[in-house]
């Protein structure tokens, strides 16, 4: 995929590897890690990101041969370029312990079923309902934000087991999640470095 990269961008990611030396990461790795920053300017998250390259690696193979990617909020969505989505929160309803971020997600599998990317930048319900299905995810992008369970559900994604993209804090969001699945989207499928 030929992405034409805005000179601003390109003067940003200068300056970003001027302030932050991400070198020693894979590829991968540092793509998401680069772009997650990027999207934030908080270089804090280089030392609080959460990935293996391998698990990338496949989720970057998934993605580019076409695994629905599923998202929690719509602006998660807003921020994925170059690729639908799928977000069923407008269809969810809220029910006895369930929120309707919970609810959504179990509406997106049975849409979407296993192999999709997940991508939560919002609700750390929708991540906690998702780790109850049985939705063999190709990677779960979990990066919800908050006071009042983001980092706990967080904590629960990498027990899981489950391919992830996720950081050991509150912090998160919209942005950073579909900063981390952007990253993977605009990664080159040859092993040649891009921004």
């Amino acid at each position: 995929m030929n992405r034409v990269v805005h000179p601003i961008e390109q003067e940003s990611f200068r300056r970003l590897r001027a302030r932050l030396d991400t070198s020693h990461f894979p590829p991968l790795t540092r793509a998401v890690v680069e772009r997650v920053i990027h999207s934030c300017a908080d270089l804090g998250y280089a030392e609080e990101l959460v990935m293996d390259e391998g698990e990338l690696a496949t989720a970057h193979a998934a993605l580019h041969a076409g695994a629905p990617v599923v998202v929690d909020v719509e602006m998660v969505a807003a921020g994925i370029t170059r690729r639908e989505t799928v977000c069923r929160l407008r269809d969810a309803k809220a029910g006895s312990g369930l929120t309707r971020s919970a609810h959504a997600m179990r509406l997106a599998y049975e849409e979407v079923g296993p192999g999709a990317l997940w991508v939560i930048g919002c609700a750390p319900t929708a991540l906690e309902e998702l780790l109850t299905l049985d939705a063999s995810p190709a990677l779960v992008i979990g990066l919800p934000v908050g006071f009042v369970g983001a980092a706990e559900s967080k904590a629960a994604l990498r027990e899981s087991g489950l391919p992830a993209v996720s950081n050991v804090s509150e912090k998160g969001g919209s942005a950073v999640a579909a900063a981390a699945l952007n990253a993977l989207l605009y990664h080159p499928l040859s092993a040649e470095e891009n921004l």
